[in-house]
């Protein structure tokens, strides 16, 4: 048999192009029998329906395929609710779509724009949790349009944390609160800076926070939102400083927080809230957990010293802090003045 022959015979079979095999299942070829539902993308990631679904007409009854595409639209109508100025970017002069372009989506929510693409066409893999949180960041989602997020992407929404929501605090640094020194003040924090509980001293010093609701409890927070307060605790000369140090501490910890968790929304409310913390946010230093000398300026009793210890729960991430009076300030004897005037003129010092 000559090769011509045979090549007559058995031609080279061809790829089949998928907007081709309508024509060829119309026409009665035997592959309409053989051919299962699948989704297939072409080489610019545009989404193609299941071929039983552009043969017949109708749309598919999978239950998984429709939630990808229900996930496709909610992440498309969500990008184009969001403002570029809402999340820190130019409008620019050509954008022709509203809201953010795919690219910018996925440069906020770390991942490549090819895999955000082929989300919204219903054709990507089922993505993690951690993705999902990336996006639900990134398009500023709350908290009802997270949880559905996740239910589309058939996963549960891990639980949120409210803003500053208050837990109990670590047993062992509690047991060291009430141990504490009367005329040494020391609080208990989470992780974030939220103070969870405070001796007498503190207080008096620095005013109540445990117990308030939302974010008043977080020393971070108010040290950002309270020009008043800081102003009265210490010169302006050590306000950089200080805030540059709550920064570094908070861009270290966020590290170890879940994308969406109580970390994420207080990041993204102090930077709404305070032009100055989103300037530090975004020099991006880092640091570990350190507390240096305070100088503190008390209306009562005059200037008090003190050097800074910091003890942290090895479970719970909560941290009590102490301050000590600096030998030789005469910050010790205030102290006393000021313990005396809150307990009727009886101290323990």
């Amino acid at each position: 048999m000559h090769a011509a022959d045979a090549h007559e015979r058995h031609p080279r079979r061809r790829p089949i192009d998928p907007r081709s095999i309508p024509a060829f299942v119309e026409a009665g070829g035997p592959a309409a029998r053989k051919l299962r539902p699948f989704r297939v993308c072409d080489d610019r990631g545009m989404a193609m329906a299941s071929t039983r679904q552009r043969f017949i007409g109708q749309r598919s009854t999978s239950h998984a395929s429709a939630k990808r595409d229900d996930l496709g639209d909610f992440l498309r109508s969500r990008r184009a609710a969001l403002s570029p100025a809402r999340v820190g970017l130019a409008p620019g002069r050509r954008r022709r779509t509203p809201g953010l372009r795919r690219d910018e989506v996925a440069q906020l929510a770390n991942m490549s724009a090819n895999y955000y693409e082929r989300l919204e066409r219903g054709c990507g893999p089922q993505p993690s949790t951690a993705i999902l949180g990336g996006l639900a960041e990134a398009l500023r989602l709350d908290a009802a349009e997270r949880d559905y997020l996740y239910r589309l992407a058939g996963h549960v929404a891990p639980r949120l944390p409210r803003s500053g929501e208050a837990v109990e605090a670590d047993e062992g640094l509690r047991s060291l609160l009430a141990a504490m020194d009367a005329l040494c003040p020391a609080f208990i924090t989470d992780d974030l800076g939220s103070v969870l509980e405070q001796n007498e001293l503190h207080v008096a010093l620095f005013g109540s926070f445990a117990g308030r609701p939302g974010w008043e409890r977080n020393m971070i927070w108010r040290w950002f939102t309270a020009p008043g307060w800081r102003a009265a605790l210490s010169p302006a000369a050590q306000h950089e400083a200080t805030g540059q140090a709550y920064v570094a501490d908070l861009r270290a910890i966020i590290a170890d927080h879940d994308r969406g968790s109580a970390a994420v929304v207080l990041v993204r409310s102090l930077r709404e809230a305070s032009a100055e913390f989103a300037r530090m946010w975004d020099e991006h230093r880092v640091s570990a957990p350190a507390c240096s000398t305070l100088d503190l300026q008390d209306g009562r009793v005059g200037r008090l010293e003190f050097d800074c210890a910091v003890a942290i729960g090895a479970l719970s991430r909560q941290r009590l802090i102490t301050l000590h009076a600096i030998p030789g300030t005469g910050t010790r004897e205030r102290l006393r003045l000021l313990a005396e005037s809150l307990t009727g003129g009886q101290s323990n010092g």
